[in-house]
């Protein structure tokens, strides 16, 4: 969902409202209500905006805080914003962890089984990620896995993080019937991944889905037409890569012999 640009300013003028009432020298972490967004559009002048929630899930997920809030952090730094729980968000200083893809890796060319009327049609957007890597199987290729879309966009509560969205969620076996929940996120343009969004996919995993294995994945479409696509974990505060794959959907028939060849030779 785009937000007009006058809306957008309104939000940042609403959340830098909220951060001043709070934010000392040496505070790193505080955690507000959607109350107060109702109080800081009242004293702003604001209207107050009909979807209170709409103004934390735009600086979660879609732009970026306003610049005196990311000028009030430390070196290495920044801002995000948690759940914390029904109608409660934490905005904690957290380590600046960036996740993009290399430029160096190979990308792997696949058949391309996307639909032709999908192809002719998508933009160049999360859902049209979301739509390549559903209909190429591209989580089964790079998990290993047997993997079946459940929903996507699920949007449910999560204990102490309150109302959270995936992007899709995928359940999976592998060859020794181990199982697996996947989530995946997707991004395009020169959206990156979130720590925030990757810690509320697994606890919503490990929340609806106790016996299955949570494995996370980001989607990722480069500036070349190429799908990166990321195993992440968490430690701490941070993201890291557990591994990295790039795919490039293709014409079966412009995958030369001699990138076949190579292909075996790298997987033996």
């Amino acid at each position: 969902m785009t937000v007009s640009k006058d809306k957008v300013g309104s939000y940042a003028n609403i959340i830098l409202k909220i951060f001043e009432a709070h934010f000392s020298h040496g505070v790193d972490s505080f955690v507000f209500d959607r109350e107060e967004i109702v109080e800081a559009s009242g004293e702003l002048g604001i209207a107050v905006p009909k979807n209170l929630g709409d103004v934390v899930y735009s600086f979660r997920y879609r732009n970026a805080l306003p610049e005196k809030i990311a000028d009030a952090s430390t070196d290495g730094k920044e801002w995000i914003i948690e759940g914390a729980g029904r109608g409660k968000y934490r905005m904690k200083l957290v380590k600046r962890n960036r996740i993009v893809p290399r430029s160096d890796l190979l990308a792997i060319k696949i058949p391309d089984a996307t639909p032709e009327l999908l192809s002719q049609n998508a933009q160049n957007d999360e859902q049209a990620l979301l739509a390549k890597v559903r209909y190429n199987r591209l989580v089964d290729l790079f998990l290993g896995v047997v993997a079946y879309s459940l929903q996507n966009h699920l949007r449910t509560t999560v204990k102490k993080l309150g109302q959270i969205e995936i992007d899709e969620v995928y359940l999976a076996v592998d060859r020794s019937g181990v199982q697996y929940v996947v989530p995946v996120q997707a991004k395009s343009g020169k959206d990156m991944h979130s720590v925030v969004q990757t810690k509320q996919d697994m606890a919503c995993c490990a929340d609806k889905f106790p016996r299955l294995v949570c494995r996370a994945v980001s989607a990722q479409f480069t500036d070349e037409g190429v799908i990166a696509l990321f195993e992440l974990v968490l430690e701490g505060d941070e993201i890291k890569v557990a591994q990295e794959k790039h795919y490039k959907l293709v014409p079966a028939d412009s995958i030369a012999p001699e990138e076949l060849r190579g292909y075996r030779l790298r997987s033996n």
